[in-house]
This record gives C-alpha cells, structure tokens and sequence, in this order.
C-alpha cells in the first residue's frame, strides 16, 4: 500500500497509508483537551471517517467556530429528524427558517402536535444523544436513493435528485434511518448534548448554543414580526406548489418561470406600496428610516419605495447617512487596531441630527459630502430644503436605533427593517440560510462593481456579520413595517455569476471550505438567465442592468 504524508497544525509531517480517516490520529488534533467534530483537509471540510487519499494539511474543526457550530447544528437536525420517524413513524417532519438561536420545525401528523409530543420527541432525542450513536456515511445508488427516500415520505428530497442526479447518493445513516445533508455531520451523537425542544405557533424550535457560548442555551429573543412575514411568504409558496429547490427547478424545467418570475415581483412590489400606504397613513412622518443587513437590497428598496411614494403625492428627498462619517481621524478602531466604520460613534449624530430639526423646521440645511479616499467630510454647496409634501429617506444599519435620531420624535419617523428571508427549502431536511443568500449576493456585487474576488469577500463576511449582530439585529422589533426582499427565483440566477467566481478560490486559500461549500449549495439549483430578470428588480443592484442609478 502506498504512503501519503499527513501535516498537522503544529507543522510536524508523518507518512500513512493511503485511505487514513482522520479519526484514527484524532490524538494530533486534539487541542486544550477537545476533539474535534470534524476536519479540514487541504482546506476543505471533511467528516472525521473520510478517507484521505492524497497529501494533505489537516487541521481539527472545532465547536465554537462557524464551521463547527454548522456542522453541530446539522448533525442536531439529524438526531431530530431520526427522533421524529421514530416516534411518529407517519409524519412528516419539514423544517423552516431560523429564529433566534434555533430552526421552526412543523410536523404534519393525522392530530395537531401538543406540548406533551414535543417533550417525546426531545426525550427520543437525548435517549439517542446519550447512547452515543455512530452517524455513518453510506453511498446509495441513485435508484436506490430513489426508492429510500420514496419509502420514507421525503418527497422534497426525492423530487431534489431529478435535478442533481448522480450515479451514487452519498446518505447519512443514524439507527435505521436514513437522510441526506448537505455537509459532513459528527461521527457520533454523544457531543450533541447542548439543544432544546420548544413549543412555537403550530409547531416547536430546535434551540442550540450561540458559537460563542457552546456549553449553554441564550435567552430566547422571540422575533414576532419576522416570523410573520416568514409564514406569510411560506404560505404564498405553498399555494403556488414552489416550496423548494425541487419545486423551483421544476419551473425552470417546464418553461413556467418567467411567469413565476413575474408574480414574484409582483408580490414584492405590492408589499413595497402597501408599506408607503402605512407612511401616508402616518401623518407625522417626516424621514423614514431603513435599515437591514448586508447585501439585503436597501438602496434599491430605498428608490422603489421613493416611487409608490411619489404615486402617494409625496416628493422624497435622500441624505445618504455614509456622508456623515466622522472622517478617519475622529473614527473609532476596533480591538484588532481597524477602522470601525459600523458602529454608531463612527457617525456625526450631533450634526444629523441638528440638520433633520432644521429641515423640519423649513430651514435651508448645508448637504455634507464625505470623500472616502481621503476618509474627510466636507461641503461642496449642495443645499437641501423641505417643502409641504417633501419627505425623506435614509438607509443605513443604525436606521432601527434611536440613538441616531434622539432628537427626533417618535411621531417623526417610520422604520423599516428588511430581510432577505426566501420561503424556500433545499429539501425536506435541508434548509437554506438566509445569510448564504446574501453572501451570494454580495460576492456577485463586489466582483461586478467593486473588483473584489470570492475570496475576499468570503473572509470578510465574519467582520460583517459580527457588525450585524451588534448594530442591526437587536433593534428589528424596533421597525414599523418589515420587507423580505428575498426573491424565490434569484439563486437560480445569482447562480450563472457566483460559480465562476468561487471556482477561483484555491485549496490553499483558508476561504476554500466556504466556496466549496456554496459551490455545492448552488448546484441544487438549475440556472436562469439574466435576461428573465427585470430591470427594476433588485437582482438588478448585484447582476447589473438596473433601471436605477447606484
């Protein structure tokens, strides 16, 4: 047998045999007394009983970490979705978006589910977690992966293999049931000891610890507003038979998705009208407010709403909040020495502030500008003045905190928060993140218009999403009305761009785990051309093509 060599963490190299799983030299990875879940091999993810056939780096994924805390949730899903065949052996157990610190589950069962049948599943789970399950990976035919998952009532997830058919199905095993996840799981159940079941609407969250917390459960934060407009869209996808990738392909596949297409747009553009109605009806309101995450569609929402408003007989006004920037000298730096552009104190509030009281008060106010080469704000002339039907907007992540805006009154403002939440599944069991879509997004905007490689993208979507659990996130309860502007065809799009791009990341770049993984997270679903997109859609904002000027 031949030999390969294996390098460890520590730089040390040592010869194996061709086809070592990392399980067996588990001991090298092993740090401050903790093993790891899984591994990375030449930079890409792998479960601890793959085998390596060729020379590698090999480094422990540990709970704590995203990459660890993704595989510690997914290999929950499993124990759960094992837990519920066993106990409802008739079911069918869907997954649904995130809430908090957990996935909406719902069963469909001949009888509602009660908190008595929550409390057997989560019993079934910790009998499964205690006994210290082996979770094998197995290869199916597709025929017989086919006839698997018939058998066991996934049909999203049968529906799923028509269109990323395979020779050989690669499935995960626990007990005797069998499942698919996209992503290695842990190769036992017995580290999986920290979850909750919990009794939500019609069904229950799935609770897991934060990544920054790994041995205990957060408070729950319940997110009523969110969770509204999620059931909401989950219920148009159900009347519209598109509830996963399967149903969208199969669109695609007919030749029926430009009127999907169409009737999405729709959907969002009356949510967008119905939101300037709440304004109007808001007679006080002077600025609206919008803020949302990363590559969540702000700006293009900002000029559609700018629209229905005008159709409402308003005359808005944009002041961009980037031109109140403190400037570099003033702007505070985070714990690593960088520049903190997110946080509140890296804008002027005082002069925000003071200039929204003097457009209220019909005064003529000065319009900053901020030059970002140089990192100083200065005053070119432009001069801004609100008459009687004038209203303004401003988009930016402090838009929900009322620390930006404490000299204005309440009456004054309408908050909006937006979120990219698609309704959609991968599967059954599989659900998609809403941040994956937005990173997506992101990567195909910051290639087309601000020259920036996968790569570069993918490692600093840490410090953007740490920037969003401080600034954002908090204050969405905060808003007035909340927009999805996720929409259920865009990754089929986003599709045709962001593949090439992550196909660029090489194995010897850290950011190749998350490209491989995004690489086979889009190959779910089949591609639609730019064209069908239209070109006032906020697809537009990251593709190109848009009818609006950036």
């Amino acid at each position: 047998m031949s030999l390969i060599n294996i390098t460890f963490p520590d730089n040390t190299t040592l010869p194996f045999n061709t086809g070592v799983i990392p399980q067996d030299f588990i001991d090298k990875l092993t740090a401050d007394g903790k093993k790891p879940l899984a591994v990375k091999v030449n930079n890409q993810i792998c479960s601890l009983t793959e085998p390596i056939e060729i020379n590698a780096k090999v480094e422990g994924v540990f709970n704590g970490t995203k990459e660890g805390c993704s595989i510690y949730r997914r290999s929950l899903c499993f124990v759960l979705a094992t837990a519920c065949r066993n106990i409802f052996p008739k079911s069918r157990l869907l997954v649904g978006h995130s809430l908090g610190y957990g996935y909406y589950y719902t069963v469909e069962t001949c009888a509602p589910l009660t908190d008595g049948d929550i409390a057997l599943l989560e019993t079934e789970m910790r009998r499964i977690i205690r006994a210290d399950k082996l979770i094998e990976t197995k290869y199916l035919s597709y025929a017989d992966a086919c006839r698997t998952f018939e058998e066991l009532g996934l049909k999203e997830t049968h529906h799923q293999l028509k269109f990323n058919a395979k020779s050989k199905i690669a499935v995960n095993q626990l007990e005797n049931f069998t499942d698919l996840y996209f992503g290695p799981l842990v190769n036992s159940t017995g580290v999986l000891n920290v979850f909750a079941l919990k009794p939500y609407q019609e069904g229950f969250l799935l609770r897991f610890p934060s990544q920054f917390d790994t041995e205990n459960l957060p408070e729950f934060n319940d997110e009523p507003k969110l969770f509204e407009i999620y059931s909401r869209y989950k219920k148009w996808g159900s009347e519209l038979n598109v509830t996963s990738a399967a149903g969208l392909n199969q669109l695609i596949f007919d030749k029926k998705i430009n009127e999907f297409i169409t009737i999405t747009e729709t959907l969002q553009m009356n949510c967008i009208a119905e939101i300037a109605r709440k304004i109007q009806k808001k007679e006080t309101a002077k600025v609206v407010l919008i803020a949302g995450p990363s590559s969540s569609g702000k700006t293009t929402t900002s000029k559609k709403l700018a629209i229905q408003l005008q159709s409402l007989g308003y005359t808005p006004k944009v002041i961009s909040l980037d031109n109140y920037y403190v400037g570099r000298e003033q702007n505070p730096k985070d714990e690593n020495g960088n520049y903190d552009y997110e946080c509140l104190e890296a804008l002027d509030v005082k002069q925000l502030n003071q200039d929204l009281l003097d457009l209220f008060a019909g005064k003529e106010i000065d319009v900053p500008q901020y030059d970002f080469d140089k990192g100083e704000r200065f005053y070119n002339g432009t001069k801004m003045k609100l008459g009687k039907n004038h209203i303004l907007i401003m988009e930016g992540i402090h838009g929900l905190n009322d620390k930006l805006t404490p000299l204005i009154p309440a009456e004054n403002k309408f908050k909006i928060y937006l979120s990219a939440l698609t309704q959609l599944n991968l599967d059954d069991h599989n659900r998609i993140p809403t941040s994956d879509n937005r990173l997506i997004r992101r990567i195909v905007r910051d290639y087309n218009f601000r020259g920036k490689s996968a790569a570069k993208t993918i490692s600093m979507w840490a410090s953007v999403q740490k920037g969003e659990r401080l600034h954002i996130f908090p204050f969405q309860n905060n808003a007035d009305a909340m927009l999805n502007t996720a929409l259920d065809y865009e990754l089929s799009v986003l599709k045709v761009y962001a593949m090439p791009l992550l196909r660029c990341v090489t194995p010897e770049e850290s950011e190749y785990a998350e490209a491989s993984r995004l690489i086979e997270f889009l190959e779910n679903f089949c591609s639609i051309p730019s064209t069908a997109v239209p070109n006032d859609s906020i697809i537009r904002e990251f593709i190109g093509g848009s009818v609006f000027k950036y």
